[in-house]
């Protein structure tokens, strides 16, 4: 399903570019928690377990920090941050929301035998696998996949808003996968993100709250693009905020899950307390309110 027309092109959330180190055996290889692995999949937000779990890969993995084509950050949370810049501390690679992906793309490469220099260019083989990876699960031919460049370097894959939601069908449901390898990698890799959802984002983050019920896989994307499906009733769900906002995914996605009449109030309640419809100002004064104001199609 989609809240816009099929046509809009979208980015592809990290889960996707996360599949080729669940196709292969560095996870197991290289003895990774499975909070560890979940990293993979992250826009962590630099909370001391995301931090951690990273210095803990980092002496795991045949791979160095300084490799790390992810420019050097702070923490996205603003306590981390916070807490960095009062010791004075400089910014690393690590800390940058997308150093799990990075870390499992170099990995990736050593045990593939690709090189490791330019891994974030876009006719690197392992940029080729994963687009030939969101071919498959998308039902977009890659001649048709737009290419641009994501804000940590690597190339960035958009395909229409109905695509993305077939996508996320097929990772909520992945029985309706053919390739068994694949099949069996997007199992893992979203069982995880069930099991393991702080890792994923952190607390009172949208990702966190749906992929703390196990019916749901989810993921945002950038400029206020967010994907999820639901595995009882398979159906996947692909929407654009047109400003490029994330401020209201809770709001968008409740009114979805309400439209869509479904049976879990309590994931609903948990989004509407995310983001609450009514507005105040700094002296706790009502000032305005947030109403979804438009109908859900079939695509």
């Amino acid at each position: 399903m989609s809240t816009n027309r099929g046509s809009l092109h979208c980015d592809v959330p990290k889960p996707i570019q996360a599949l080729p180190a669940f196709l292969s055996d560095i996870i197991t290889k290289y003895g990774l928690t499975e909070e560890e692995a979940t990293l993979l999949t992250a826009s962590h937000r630099g909370e001391e377990y995301h931090i951690v779990a990273l210095e803990s890969m980092l002496k795991k993995l045949p791979i160095k920090e300084e490799e790390l084509f992810c420019p050097p950050s702070y923490p996205l949370n603003a306590n981390p941050r916070d807490a960095m810049l009062r010791k004075r501390l400089e910014k690393r690679r690590l800390y940058h929301n997308c150093a799990g992906k990075h870390m499992g793309f170099l990995t990736v490469c050593r045990e593939m035998g690709f090189p490791t220099e330019g891994y974030w260019e876009i006719h690197h083989p392992l940029q080729q696998q994963i687009l030939t990876i969101l071919s498959e699960l998308s039902n977009v031919p890659v001649s048709d996949i737009k290419v641009g460049t994501d804000g940590c370097g690597v190339p960035v894959f958009a395909i229409p808003l109905k695509n993305m939601a077939i996508t996320y069908l097929k990772l909520s449901s992945p029985e309706l996968i053919d390739n068994s390898d694949l099949k069996r990698a997007v199992k893992r890799m979203t069982g995880l993100m069930n099991k393991h959802p702080r890792i994923v984002a952190s607390e009172k983050f949208i990702c966190t709250t749906l992929l703390e019920y196990s019916n749901i896989v989810a993921k945002g994307g950038a400029q206020g693009v967010y994907c999820f499906g639901l595995k009882k009733e398979r159906l996947g769900f692909a929407l654009k905020v047109a400003n490029g906002s994330e401020d209201v995914w809770p709001n968008i996605i409740a009114s979805i899950l309400e439209q869509i009449n479904y049976s879990n109030s309590d994931t609903i309640n948990r989004l509407r307390e995310l983001k609450p419809a009514i507005i105040k100002n700094d002296g706790g004064v009502e000032v305005g309110s947030i109403r979804e104001v438009f109908t859900l199609s079939r695509i």
